[in-house]
């Protein structure tokens, strides 16, 4: 068999096993990536989350001796959820980001790159192989965008011509030489909308961004949530969709997808008040199989506290009392502090004024005094 013929029956093959797209790049080292990357490292722009060492994100080789080839991969998965459930008072929602609708892509992508490297090995046994997705070091972004996929667009992400940005990627770095696929020209030309539209102003400029004001990233922290991104955030636990949704070539994008992401409306969109009280056991078994777990409960607590906030939600009232009064962990007890604030109920203020006199945390204590201060 000639690397040519592999490369066709590769190709036919991710097609039945459930990949929407396939490209083919070279294993060069990504050198004008490796450039943008020091630029962010050195404008403090990365989000702590990213490999830390450039070369590694960028040389290939480093993660697969004699690398040859990368294939790139893509699935994609919804943009819109059918009948969903619609919050009202008393019963306010949050929202996870579309793309933690359904299984963990991790998993779903990890199938796929296992099934490609078995495919390979039967028919070239010597074949060296390393798949990765999101987590490892290199870009999938930068592969995909050199393997044909799509092309990076304004808002970081890669946009195919088939199903918008709505993709997941991952990638494979193997010694086989398979001819690389042509990139596709950039087609966002003067279109600045995901720039304008981002919430926090973290797309700097096209193509650029930084991690540290972006809400996907601060969704998934563990600390405190600046005040001046706490009204931006509104009702999101995990991620945002906003530089998708309002980019056009995502419009009428979405409606085909693997099967494994088809969302469960009750827990992508779900009611805000009982995550103030799930245990650590029933996270695991409600949220435990969604991208958007990865970080624990902590965070979706914390980010439903702010909802709640957000929505001025006093039946809300009583759960958020109990948590400050008597959560252990700082950030829970802050959180609920400025929540009590804007919420602003008689009751509210009173707890506030009482737990003022005995929280010790120099932080909770700061929130506190400024929940009192909100009208």
């Amino acid at each position: 068999m000639t690397n040519a013929q592999l490369k066709e029956e590769l190709i036919a093959y991710s097609k039945t096993i459930g990949i929407d797209k396939i490209g083919f790049a070279s294993a060069d080292p990504f050198l004008t990536l490796k450039e943008r990357l020091r630029t962010q490292q050195q404008l403090g722009y990365q989000s702590g989350f990213e490999e830390e060492d450039i070369d590694l994100r960028t040389e290939p080789e480093r993660l697969l001796p004699y690398a040859k080839t990368i294939i790139s991969i893509a699935l994609a998965y919804p943009a819109k959820l059918e009948n969903p459930p619609k919050g009202v008072k008393g019963k306010r929602r949050g929202i996870f980001c579309r793309a933690s609708w359904g299984e963990d892509y991790h998993r779903v992508l990890n199938d796929r790159l296992q099934k490609l490297e078995t495919f390979i090995q039967k028919r070239v046994p010597n074949a060296k192989m390393a798949s990765m997705v999101d987590t490892g070091a290199l870009s999938d972004r930068a592969v995909a965008e050199r393997a044909g996929i799509g092309w990076s667009g304004k808002n970081c992400a890669i946009i195919t011509p088939e199903f918008g940005s709505y993709v997941y990627l991952g990638e494979m770095i193997t010694t086989i030489a398979l001819e690389p696929d042509i990139p596709i020209d950039d087609q966002c030309g003067s279109c600045n909308k995901c720039v304008d539209a981002c919430p926090t102003d973290a797309l700097i400029q096209g193509g650029q961004l930084d991690a540290n004001k972006c809400i996907a990233f601060l969704t998934q922290t563990k600390e405190m949530i600046p005040e001046r991104y706490r009204k931006k955030i509104g009702n999101r636990l995990y991620g945002c969709d906003t530089c998708q949704v309002v980019c056009p070539e995502n419009k009428g994008k979405g409606e085909e997808y693997q099967p494994e992401f088809t969302p469960e409306p009750e827990k992508v969109k779900p009611e805000l008040l009982p995550l103030l009280s799930i245990s650590n056991r029933e996270f695991k078994e409600t949220y435990g199989n969604m991208a958007g777990s990865w970080r624990g409960k902590k965070p979706i607590q914390r980010n439903a506290i702010m909802a709640l906030g957000h929505f001025r939600e006093e039946g809300a009232v009583p759960q958020l009392q109990t948590m400050l009064m008597n959560d252990s962990r700082p950030v829970i007890r802050g959180t609920a502090a400025w929540s009590l604030g804007k919420i602003g109920t008689d009751d509210a203020r009173e707890t506030l004024q009482e737990v003022n006199e005995s929280e010790e945390d120099p932080t909770v204590r700061e929130e506190i005094q400024h929940a009192l201060t909100m009208g």
